[in-house]
């Protein structure tokens, strides 16, 4: 008895100093996870009878969390699995329609109720007395947040499985969406990190061990390094816009969105910071939120768990999970779990485990459907009404409608307007010009949108400025004002235009007008993939020029004017016949929205000769991407995704370390993304300065400006202020809010553009909006050529920014050409790509590509 009584004492302390033993790191049976006292059904396979290993053992892959599922709806009539899209690397997304067996049968009629019930003129005779609540629970978006996903394991099974009255109960009166992996390659990249670093025999729970500290670029993200859960308004990439299609198709009444935060934390679930909720949410959806929190607290009560509320986080941006139902009329809800990062780590308060993060994440799931099945009436009439109110604003509104456009570019009005559409926001087109404010938009070249539909508060989220805010801190941006990010013109308009409705929205085609040539082609750089149809034609060995003036030129019976940017290929000494080359350039034109001139002669009525010196030679581009270390995962991935999904333009990823053995002779041009390049060694550094120096084309980006500035690749005089704009004695308890009121989260600014420089070709009107995430300011160089665009004397547009920086950023310049001996640097001060939906600002990166070594070195400010 002695004896087993040290040993316990003795264990009990090598579990307080974190000391690994293998009792210690057994995982605790099902019963652990599931306290409800019920029987569960045994044709109903366990996860541990599928896995082969009891849920927290080891972090599921998705591979497995599919197989799993797939064996749950095979054996039960309580689920329906959706196969709702594919990732970039083909995994499938996935979710499990849960409910009754009843209600299975009748799946489409209640979709059909709960699209009515947003409808303001059809749902007030709708009776919602037996219509079940649609609750949408979606988890570990961030794949290195994977408790979310483990819990769906037991969720699930509890769902299919258990034969309580209370689960009977829920079924009856809710449809249940569960989606267990919301970022499938994020999750199963994060997955094999841990379970190749865990120790077997002995575990191991120091935070510096391998297993607890991913390499670069983590499993946070998707294939592209993209936070999806910043993607929900934006909704570019497959998991969003497959996630997009099923919230509109069942229009949920509450979604969850489980996450993970800090070792050292302990459990946050929503409400958030009420100062920061976005004024078109209204109040009664935070009360609606505090209310559910009830639940949460008290299950979470019942096993002990610490946790907290209204302290972190906020509900503002309309692009994350968890605030995006909000303006849809549903009431979303973020949970974020301390994070073991692996399978058991040391933390403030012990030893977090693995299943116990899980056991969190499973019991607030639950604690979720019990406040959904109580709070169901109210939650639909909340839904109700939201959409009625919202028709009410709408008729007091000033705006009518807006309308998009623009006269040059298709695609990205295309683009736009299908982006609106996945929203589920009704967009017409007008029967005749629509002007107003000096501006004629083209009954083809635009859209309208009226104000007057279920979707008003979405549609203002989308199309509004906003530059009065009642907190100064923002966990995310604090702007994203959709038209100005595509680069459209757009205007409210006080009277609705005659429109009609559009059944689907064809995608724009260009055409090779005037017919085959047998003299050369011209190509305006005004449309949006104008730089992937050049680069298809470089690639297929054909020379080209771009045009560094203006000109009019014969097409057929009439002259047409070309601007600055206009590329020029010519048919004679190319490597293809006249007849395959007109062949691939009707291919291009109608595969990249652009329509291709030809001419017949190279002597034009007005303007530059298509023999100029004014037309400079082109080189195709071969682009290394700087990746690893300190590099932020985040920007580059925009500017691969920007080069390899949208342009078509091969892009090597070349990690820091491997700069210094790498052959760099082979690029034409390397892309520093954001971040600290501190860990670069020195001989990389020395190798990459050497290859600028030769005639190198370097693209650096916003914090790789420090590094370029200390390497002698940029001469910046960098704006600055101080940490936190305040000055004298200022509370202990404010030095949080006054550090984070100078951080710029992401804000529109106005700038003023010189459209002749080969940075700026394509773009006709001088003025651009461009996105900014950051405190770099550039005083404008003593050459008058090198700093193309400048920020205007008021530059904000919409989102917030505090004194001192707006000063900053007056009249600074947010792009700067630098002369280093041979070569060149092009420096921006923010990220040209930034998540993929700034599509104004791309064909900045694409012009660096392409014409940066046609710009003359007298233009350029010296380094050196």
């Amino acid at each position: 008895m002695y004896m087993i009584v040290m040993l316990r004492i003795l264990l009990l302390l090598l579990a307080a100093f974190g000391v690994s033993t293998a009792l210690a790191a057994q995982t605790p049976g099902l019963d652990y996870y599931l306290t409800q006292k019920t029987t569960y059904n045994t044709e109903i396979p366990t996860p541990e009878s599928v896995l082969g290993w009891q849920v927290g053992k080891w972090h599921v892959s998705h591979d497995k969390l599919v197989e799993y599922m797939r064996a749950l709806a095979a054996s039960s009539d309580r689920i329906q699995l959706v196969e709702y899209g594919h990732t970039y690397e083909d995994r499938p997304l996935l979710v499990l329609v849960i409910t009754s067996p009843t209600n299975h049968t009748r799946l489409e009629a209640i979709q059909q109720q709960h699209y009515r019930l947003t409808q303001p003129d059809d749902s007030r005779s709708l009776d919602t007395d037996d219509m079940p609540v649609v609750v949408y629970q979606g988890f570990s978006i961030h794949g290195n947040e994977p408790s979310g996903s483990n819990a769906a394991l037991l969720l699930a099974y509890h769902l299919a499985a258990a034969q309580s009255g209370e689960v009977t109960d829920w079924l009856d009166d809710m449809v249940i969406l569960l989606d267990p992996s919301l970022n499938p390659d994020g999750l199963q990249r994060f997955a094999n990190w841990v379970n190749v670093h865990k120790s077997i025999g002995a575990e191991v729970t120091d935070p510096q061990a391998r297993e607890f500290n991913e390499v670069w670029p983590r499993g946070r993200t998707n294939h592209y390094w993209f936070d999806l859960n910043r993607d929900w308004l934006p909704a570019q990439h497959p998991e969003s816009q497959g996630r997009m299609q099923l919230f509109h198709t069942w229009k949920p009444n509450i979604l969850t969105d489980h996450h993970e935060m800090g070792t050292n934390s302990t459990y946050f679930f929503q409400p958030g910071i009420a100062s920061r909720t976005n004024p078109i949410t209204p109040t009664q959806n935070q009360e609606l939120t505090e209310e559910i929190a009830t639940y949460h607290a008290a299950a979470l009560d019942k096993i002990g768990s610490q946790y907290y509320t209204k302290e972190s986080f906020d509900d503002f941006y309309y692009g994350k999970g968890s605030t995006y139902p909000d303006v849809n009329g549903a009431v979303g809800i973020l949970f974020e779990q301390a994070s073991s990062r692996g399978h058991a780590q040391e933390s403030v308060n012990g030893i977090l485990r693995f299943p116990f993060t899980i056991r969190n994440q499973l019991t607030t799931g639950l604690s979720t459907l019990r406040a959904g099945y109580n709070m169901r009436r109210r939650l639909l009439d909340y839904q109700r009404t939201f959409y009625q109110d919202a028709a009410r604003e709408a008729t007091r509104s000033r705006t009518r409608a807006y309308v998009f456009g623009h006269a040059h570019d298709a695609a990205r009005v295309h683009a736009f307007a299908e982006l609106l559409r996945r929203h589920d926001i009704t967009v017409l087109q007008p029967t005749q010009a629509v002007s107003t404010q000096g501006r004629r938009y083209a009954a083809d070249q635009a859209y309208v949108v009226p104000t007057s539909q279920p979707q008003y508060r979405l549609i203002r989220a989308i199309f509004e400025k906003t530059r009065q805010f009642n907190d100064s801190l923002f966990y995310d941006v604090s702007a994203w004002t959709l038209p100005l990010a595509y680069g459209l013109d757009y205007h409210e308009l006080a009277r609705m235009p005659d429109a009609r409705a559009l059944t689907d929205l064809p995608q724009p085609r260009g055409t090779v007008q005037g017919g085959r040539s047998t003299y050369g082609y011209l190509l305006p750089w005004d449309g949006y993939y104008a730089p992937r149809a050049l680069y298809r034609l470089q690639a297929a060995g054909l020379r080209t020029k771009v045009a560094g003036s203006t000109f009019s030129s014969a097409v057929g019976q009439q002259n047409r004017d070309f601007t600055y940017g206009t590329i020029f290929v010519p048919v004679q000494g190319q490597p293809l016949t006249t007849d395959a080359m007109y062949r691939l350039l009707q291919s291009v034109a109608r595969d990249n929205a652009l329509d291709i001139y030809a001419v017949k002669t190279g002597f034009t009525p007005a303007g530059i000769d298509l023999g100029s010196p004014s037309l400079s030679s082109l080189t195709r581009p071969e682009v290394m991407i700087a990746v690893g270390g300190s590099v932020r995962a985040n920007d580059a991935g925009e500017l691969w995704y920007l080069l390899d999904q949208r342009y078509h333009i091969p892009a090597s990823l070349v990690t820091l370390e491997a700069i210094a053995r790498a052959d760099l002779s082979r690029y034409t041009h390397i892309i520093l993304p954001s971040g600290s390049y501190t860990s670069m060694p020195t001989r990389a550094s020395t190798r990459l300065k050497d290859w600028v120096r030769r005639g190198g084309t370097l693209v650096a980006l916003g914090n790789a400006l420090y590094w370029t500035n200390g390497n002698g690749l940029t001469k910046a005089t960098f704006k600055s202020n101080d940490a936190t704009g305040k000055t004298g004695r200022r509370p202990y308890a404010m030095r949080s809010n006054d550090s984070g009121a100078q951080y710029i989260g992401g804000a529109i600014f106005e700038s003023t553009a010189d459209v002749t420089h080969p940075l700026l070709y394509g773009y006709r009107d001088d003025q651009i909006y461009t996105f900014r995430r950051n405190r770099i300011f550039i005083a404008p160089p003593d050459n008058a050529y090198a700093a193309p665009m400048v920020y205007t004397t008021d530059p904000i547009v919409s989102g917030y920014i505090s004194t001192a920086n707006l000063r900053n950023a007056a009249n600074s310049a947010p792009m700067v050409v630098y002369r280093v001996g041979s070569g060149r640097t092009i420096a921006f001060t923010d990220n040209p790509a930034f998540r993929a939906f700034w599509y104004g600002t791309d064909k900045l990166l694409a012009n660096a590509l392409f014409f940066g070594s046609t710009i003359s070195s007298a233009a350029m400010q010296p380094v050196e």
